[in-house]
């Protein structure tokens, strides 16, 4: 599979904007589009039925842009970033029966080692050598899976058609569906437990589609570049998704699902943290410019497609200059996959994988073999010897997801750069975060005043657009050195000041000649409300980190804003990171954001997960990414303190040897105790900082 990278994220979270320290008035433009509160917490949240709208892209660069976010976004939240290996599929096709005009025959394979992905090949009776193109088939949410056979909807209908037309279709399951049944469906790593691994259903799946058409490109009598998917409801899901994320696909046909408002109902559709941003109908334009064709229903949530999404799909499109690669149609009926539905999607297909001359795009009569001459593993059936229980699974997932970040454990300042090559995108997309630009930042202040012994400015700041106002302190020395720290306490910022005057920690910082800006992160401080908090703490059937950033994320977010205002705003020479309480931690998940972190870890016991799972905490696929170890060495060798360790902060030890095998042994200090103000302000203060 070839995706296109993301512009590396390093040179933009690393840059600094040379200056001397002041604290200027941003124009009135800027101030006005600040709003007054933080409104983050105070708007509903979203969810799978909240109207979206397709974003407006003014060039193509603009576009592809986006749509490598997407990709890369749908890959971190699915837990598969990186790729994992693609280990032998060892497949086996058997049971050939002939039909009129084609061949139906029982196919398996393993997508993972000891994960079996069952389904029907169905093949054209033709002449021997020749090669046809290739169809995936998802089915929806029905009762039965891949054996759906009603007025509304038929995937051997799908199948038996495609064949007769010269085809090669493989219907395959969802997973915990008919033949694919080591899990339950709606059951397995349905806990975030699971998602703070990666582990998620729709990662599975996911990955099933990805590997089934490996399947159907490994067949010898398959054109690899005429492959195609197509699907309805929950399948049309997997359709809009590969059709994302594989370049392979020469086209694709998302049934019933592109839509506006609902998003998908189910576990298979909603992995953590994939909708925060986005929006069915961005995803599916991630397909462009390769044809496509999406189907809608009056009688269900696609009922706008003429009107709403297929305009905004196809407004990709034409960027492209590919206007007549994308169809959509709407028909009269519920939701469905009914001959009418179909035979669209036979048409689209066969005109742009077929010689249409010769074929005829009606569905003919046809008949579907039983039940029990389809199933690969009937009931009775044992699965091979190897196949892994759901808890197995769970297991070996999660230990591939420590293998990822393990076996590109930096130990040279070569596979440093390529730790954060990989590394810094899956940073980026696990905490939902951006490096705000100049551009983008809005500021709100009151007038500096001028104390003895500092100047100081109450202020807000936020990005534009964003609903955020942060409540922060500045305050400078008479004598600035052109340096500022970025001061952060989980009790607010009221831990750190003594009213309106600074608290031991600041005054420590400013006689060394320092900036210091102290801030609430979200929800603390000035920010605290605790409705908002317990409003938050939603059922995890809602799917709440699908479409909404956590606490944590948010937080993170918060710290990265704050070292772009002293960046852009105050123009400082360099950021110092200082997080104290809880905050140390989300400082040190900040780290790539700074050019020092001095971070208190809480004494985390990082031996178990239990910890992460708190509110305050909790981000879903953080342990994928390689939680504070990852972020942490995303910014080395940059100075890093970490203290209040205790004795189960494990990051501590593996940060320590990267440093050490870089010879940055100086630039690390490590402390099981909390360190007192003045140790740590002479920290901060040292002159390599």
């Amino acid at each position: 599979m070839r995706m296109r990278s993301l512009c590396c994220l390093l040179l933009l979270v690393m840059g600094v904007v040379m200056g001397t320290p002041g604290a200027p008035t941003m124009p009135v433009s800027a101030q006005s589009e600040l709003p007054t509160t933080d409104t983050r917490a105070s708007v509903p949240p979203h969810n799978l039925d909240t109207h979206r709208t397709f974003p407006a892209f003014h060039s193509l660069a603009e576009w592809e842009a986006k749509r490598d976010f997407i990709r890369q976004q749908i890959l971190v939240s699915s837990g598969l970033y990186p790729l994992p290996p693609k280990t032998p599929l060892q497949a086996r096709v058997f049971d050939k029966v002939v039909r009129d005009g084609y061949t139906i025959e029982k196919a398996y394979f393993q997508t993972y080692p000891g994960f079996y992905l069952a389904g029907n090949l169905y093949r054209p009776l033709k002449a021997e050598g020749e090669k046809h193109p290739g169809v995936l088939i998802a089915h929806g949410h029905w009762g039965v899976g891949r054996m759906a056979d009603t007025p509304d909807g038929s995937i051997p209908a799908r199948a038996i058609t495609f064949a007769r037309q010269g085809y090669v279709a493989f219907t395959y399951d969802m997973v915990g569906y008919n033949d694919t049944r080591q899990i339950q469906h709606r059951v397995w790593a349905n806990d975030q437990a699971s998602w703070l691994w990666g582990v998620s259903e729709m990662g599975l799946q996911t990955w099933n589609s990805i590997r089934a058409l490996d399947f159907l490109s490994s067949l010898s009598d398959v054109d690899t570049r005429r492959l195609a998917i197509t699907g309805e409801s929950g399948g049309g899901t997997q359709t809009m998704i590969l059709g994302a994320l594989d370049d392979r696909l020469a086209a694709v046909g998302p049934c019933v699902m592109v839509s506006h408002t609902m998003q998908g109902g189910c576990l298979c559709e909603n992995a953590p943290g994939l909708r925060v941003d986005f929006s069915n109908m961005e995803v599916a334009a991630c397909a462009a410019p390769k044809p496509q064709i999406m189907v809608g229903a009056s009688g269900d949530w696609t009922q706008t497609m003429i009107t709403v999404e297929g305009p905004g799909v196809e407004s990709v499109y034409k960027l492209y200059g590919k206007p007549d690669h994308l169809k959509y149609v709407l028909f009269n009926y519920g939701h469905n996959i009914n001959k009418t539905s179909r035979e669209a999607v036979y048409d689209a297909f066969g005109h742009w994988l077929l010689p249409t001359s010769s074929v005829d795009f009606h569905e003919p009569p046809y008949q579907m073999e039983p039940v029990e001459a389809l199933r690969v593993f009937p009931d009775n059936q044992p699965l091979p010897k190897d196949a892994l229980t759901p808890e197995q699974l769970t297991e070996s997932l999660i230990a591939l997801g420590k293998s990822e970040v393990e076996n590109r454990k930096p130990h040279d300042s070569h596979s440093l750069a390529q730790f954060k090559k990989t590394f810094l995108p899956a940073w980026q997309h696990t905490l939902a975060v951006e490096m705000p630009t100049k551009e983008g930042l809005r500021y709100s202040e009151l007038p500096e005043e001028n104390v003895p012994g500092y100047i100081r400015n109450r202020m807000h700041f936020g990005r534009a657009g964003k609903g955020d106002s942060l409540s922060a302190w500045a305050f400078f020395p008479h004598s600035p050195n052109g340096r500022m720290v970025i001061l952060t306490h989980s009790d607010g910022k009221a831990a750190l000041l003594a009213g309106d005057k600074p608290g031991p920690l600041v005054a420590a910082i400013l006689e060394k000649g320092y900036g210091v800006l102290v801030l609430d992160c979200f929800l603390t401080g000035d920010l605290a409300d605790a409705k908002a908090l317990a409003a938050r703490k939603r059922p995890f059937g809602e799917f709440f980190d699908t479409y909404n950033r956590t606490n944590l994320q948010e937080r993170v977010q918060d710290l990265m804003t704050a070292c772009a205002v002293a960046r852009n705003h105050y123009a400082a020479k360099s950021v110092t990171l200082v997080g104290q309480g809880q905050a140390g931690l989300w400082a040190l998940l900040a780290a790539p954001a700074a050019d020092a972190v001095a971070a208190d870890c809480a004494q985390l016991d990082l031996t178990t997960d239990a910890a992460l799972l708190d509110a305050d905490l909790y981000a879903p696929c953080l342990r994928r990414l390689g939680d504070f170890h990852t972020a942490a060495v995303l910014a080395a060798p940059h100075p890093l303190l970490l203290h209040n360790t205790g004795a189960k902060f494990t990051a501590a030890a593996w940060i320590g040897e990267v440093y050490h095998a870089l010879g940055a042994n100086p630039a690390l200090h490590t402390s099981a105790d909390r360190m007192d103000d003045s140790a740590l302000a002479a920290w901060i203060t040292e002159p390599r900082h």
